[in-house]
């Protein structure tokens, strides 16, 4: 293992430590949408946005139950359903 990649493991795991600890300006949290409102905005069970935007199900399960966070491409995916989602539905061939 390089020093650098063993640097970058020990800062990640000080800022861990610091979160943990109260110093929450050491962390970076990314909030995702809020993806229960956004599928009843659009009218749609989770199985249907699942399936309407090609979803797992569970995934969609585990984000409304904060199990999980979508990570960096599917909170992209879910602005743009947030903005638009008859074209995302148009584009994917499913509406």
């Amino acid at each position: 293992m390089k020093d650098e990649d063993f640097s970058g493991i020990m800062e990640g795991i000080e800022d861990a430590t610091a979160f943990v600890q109260g110093e929450q300006a050491r962390a970076r949290v990314v909030a995702g949408p809020d993806i229960k409102a956004l599928r009843k905005r659009v009218k749609m069970t989770q199985a249907k946005f699942a399936k309407t935007y090609h979803l797992p199900l569970g995934t969609v399960k585990d984000w409304e139950q904060g199990r999980r966070q979508p990570d960096a491409p599917a909170r992209a995916l879910l602005t743009v359903i947030e903005d638009d989602p008859e074209a995302v539905q148009k584009a994917l061939g499913t509406g």
